[in-house]
């Protein structure tokens, strides 16, 4: 018998007019044995259709009418005036630059002007001054989950590092000046930790595999570029976790740029940020179709932006970047399917 590839399986198995490269996701594990019969058995409970909004990245300085505190206000109006309004927001870490409580009490500000509720994770930029005492007084807990129409949110706090100020005997802020470079290779590689991970076997334990799960971490739950952080040591460990679940979609921030992956049962999107955007590193992507383009590094807007992502009854989603210019390739413009 002639061999199938999992592309062509879903090209024949989804319904006419339905199919696309992003839809019927399904990863077949060593564990449970499914052959092709257990592919078309597997079914996600349906949800309530509805639509969240997602915002990071925003690095606000602790400097009067920084142009960045606009861009975010800009990021908040765009996601107030969608119609419908969005249930939530998701926020995904970075909200200040150097982890200063002045430029987190600035960004709450600013966030508690959206017209709904939202909930937050911490990036690596919020975080190593205090070691994230001041977010924590701000926003709560660094991980979390909540249920909403049918789907299980999880957020997780993935720009953890190992000690290494104390022996070099570093001052707060020479620890956070080290953790605000882009290659940091003293820092180490960053990950949840192991509580988190145990928090999370706990959390979705008695989870049904058919409940569709969303999970927000900072950085990407694949090795994307390592050399950037572009990546989550233990990522590995959570996409274990997490394969029990028939569907699973992961966002993340800190990479600045529209970018999209799957590994098993994941789908995973980068975000884009309101500060500034990165340039793609030099690495082959698998859906290099959807790279936004840099034409304008004159404007201060040039690939910024907010999202939305829309669920449907199936948890068949939908995935719009709201970039504030106009550099998305036209097959994505209308948003791209996960």
């Amino acid at each position: 018998m002639e061999k199938i590839s999992r592309r062509q399986f879903l090209g024949m198995s989804t319904k006419a007019g339905a199919a696309t490269l992003f839809t019927g996701i399904f990863a077949p594990t060593a564990t449970s044995l499914f052959g092709l019969a257990g592919v078309a058995e597997a079914a996600t409970k349906r949800v309530d259709p509805f639509t969240f909004a997602i915002l990071t990245d925003a690095h606000l300085y602790d400097i009067k009418d920084h142009k960045f505190d606009d861009i975010l206000r800009k990021g908040v109006a765009d996601v107030n005036s969608m119609r419908p309004r969005p249930d939530f927001l998701l926020y995904a870490g970075d909200l200040g630059q150097s982890g200063k409580k002045a430029e987190l009490l600035k960004g709450k500000k600013i966030l508690d002007q959206l017209k709904m509720p939202y909930k937050i994770i911490p990036g690596e930029h919020d975080y190593y001054l205090d070691m994230g005492k001041a977010w924590r007084g701000l926003f709560g807990d660094e991980h979390w989950s909540f249920n909403h129409k049918g789907v299980h949110f999880i957020g997780m706090n993935s720009i953890l590092v190992p000690d290494f100020w104390t022996l070099k005997g570093l001052t707060p802020r020479e620890r956070m000046g080290m953790m605000e470079e882009l290659e940091c290779h003293q820092c180490g590689a960053w990950g949840v930790g192991e509580k988190q991970l145990e928090w999370l076997a706990r959390d979705v334990k008695n989870v049904s595999p058919d409940t569709p799960v969303v999970i927000m971490t900072h950085s990407p739950l694949w090795d994307y570029y390592p050399r950037w952080n572009f990546q989550t040591y233990d990522a590995p460990q959570i996409r274990e976790t997490l394969r029990k679940f028939d569907k699973v979609i992961a966002i993340h921030g800190h990479v600045h740029q529209v970018v999209y992956n799957e590994i098993g049962n994941i789908r995973s999107s980068g975000l884009l940020s309101t500060s500034w955007p990165w340039p793609y590193p030099p690495v082959k992507l698998d859906y290099p179709q959807i790279k936004q383009r840099r034409s304008d590094p004159g404007d201060f807007e040039d690939g910024l932006g907010a999202a939305d992502l829309a669920l449907n009854s199936d948890f068949d989603a939908i995935i719009h970047w709201r970039e504030f210019s106009d550099l998305l390739p036209a097959n994505i413009k209308n948003g791209l399917k996960i």
